[in-house]
């Protein structure tokens, strides 16, 4: 069987280096893109080299960002200019191969395995694309190249900016398993944490490691990064006119100011399960799974789910169970910085199912049509022109429109 050849490309800081193109005079200082200084909407999205260079950090709020580089330059996000630039990079990845599955707007796998009788080996097509990429649109990518997409993704990480770096089948182990663990893909703080009890602190410790105390410890996750420390990832490459099945719907937000009790939360969650639940319907879909993530004021956070016995979409519903999961495990002995919620288990939302005896199925058809108006009736005025009267209590915590305010984060591998 003939080696798979997989690039992955990164476009350097994306966010900051598309700042950067446009105002070429930001190269010249610290500055990271983030949100508005009078809001804690935002975040820092991306940061340029120069702010790097002052440990600032993707994440973490504009307050302390600003405590390590008092001059840092915050820009607000141009988020039709980042979809046009990066969708032109990506015209480029296209022209090498009908495989390119996009990773996030900055990131792509390129499949280039029955490209290279056309263009080169895989050494030769990534240097090729990154030359065209820098000279066509002005933008630095770095890539990996290898027989994987984990192992090819981990390559474009290893350099910064403009690397190049391959992890071939042959020095995969000198390569990668020295590595920290935490450099692969989807182990993230939780993992690294429960990693570290058991001595794992490089991708090799994991790949040497007994997988059947992963499993016992970690469950399905834990095979499926062994698989990938081990180099044994078999997945494809999607085709570019694949459509990635819906697997869930969610919305989060950074609040202006920090949520101190119960009710303050409740306004805020009201807004993000009616953006979700108009989501749903606009997909034909619903969820059976509700799950909400708690962000502390010191930064830790968690995630809560309920299992529901049927599907739903209506946000009335989808209210219950978040303030259930909320009183069951937040007591607000530090106030919360950020939440979110996530519809799941979708399915069509007339899908049969089987009629509950303890449910007015007249009243949540009338609710269902009821919140199908709201949403046409914004659609034609504005998400501002009809709101529940809980969301006017405190104008600074629900005076915001998830649906519509396109924040842009990575799509899921899975």
């Amino acid at each position: 069987m003939k080696e798979r050849v997989i690039l992955h490309c990164d476009i350097n800081h994306c966010y900051a280096q598309i700042e950067e193109m446009m105002v070429p005079e930001l190269r010249h200082v610290p500055m990271a893109v983030g949100g508005r200084s009078e809001s804690r909407h935002g975040i820092i999205l991306a940061k340029n080299d120069h702010a790097k260079k002052y440990q600032i950090q993707t994440g973490e709020s504009l307050y302390e960002a600003y405590q390590k580089c008092k001059d840092l330059v915050v820009i607000h996000p141009h988020y039709e200019e980042y979809l046009y630039y990066t969708q032109k990079v990506k015209d480029i990845y296209h022209e090498y191969s009908d495989r390119v599955e996009s990773f996030g707007l900055d990131e792509a796998w390129i499949d280039v395995s029955e490209s290279m009788a056309l263009f080169g080996n895989g050494l030769e097509i990534a240097r090729e694309i990154q030359q065209r990429v820098w000279e066509e649109i002005g933008l630095s990518v770095s890539i990996g190249v290898s027989f994987n997409k984990i192992f090819a993704k981990l390559g474009s990480d290893m350099i910064k900016p403009m690397g190049l770096v391959e992890i071939s089948r042959d020095d995969f182990k000198e390569k990668a398993w020295q590595l920290p663990v935490g450099d692969l893909l989807y182990v993230g703080r939780a993992t690294l944490k429960k990693l570290s009890l058991f001595g794992i602190y490089t991708i090799g410790d994991l790949a040497r490691f007994d997988l059947d105390i992963l499993k016992r410890h970690l469950g399905k996750m834990g095979e499926i990064i062994y698989w990938f420390a081990n180099g044994y990832d078999q997945s494809e490459v999607a085709y570019i006119d694949t459509c990635e099945e819906v697997k869930s719907v969610g919305n989060g937000i950074t609040t202006p100011k920090d949520m101190n009790h119960l009710r303050e939360a409740q306004s805020v969650f009201y807004v993000l399960c009616e953006s979700i639940a108009s989501r749903a319907k606009e997909i034909g879909m619903a969820g059976r799974c509700i799950s909400i993530q708690l962000r502390d004021t010191d930064l830790k956070s968690f995630t809560r789910q309920k299992t529901l016995s049927r599907a739903t979409n209506l946000s009335d519903e989808m209210m219950i169970v978040v303030m259930e999961l909320l009183r069951k495990n937040y007591d607000f002995s530090k106030p919360l910085r950020s939440v979110s919620v996530s519809l799941s288990h979708l399915q069509p939302e007339n899908e049969k199912v089987q009629l509950s005896l303890f449910e007015d199925e007249i009243h949540l058809q009338k609710q269902y049509h009821l919140e199908k108006t709201i949403d046409q009736i914004r659609l034609r005025y504005g998400f501002k022109s009809i709101k529940r009267c809980s969301m006017l209590l405190d104008k600074e915590l629900s005076d915001f429109d998830p649906k519509n305010d396109h924040i842009i984060f990575p799509v899921g591998y899975f």
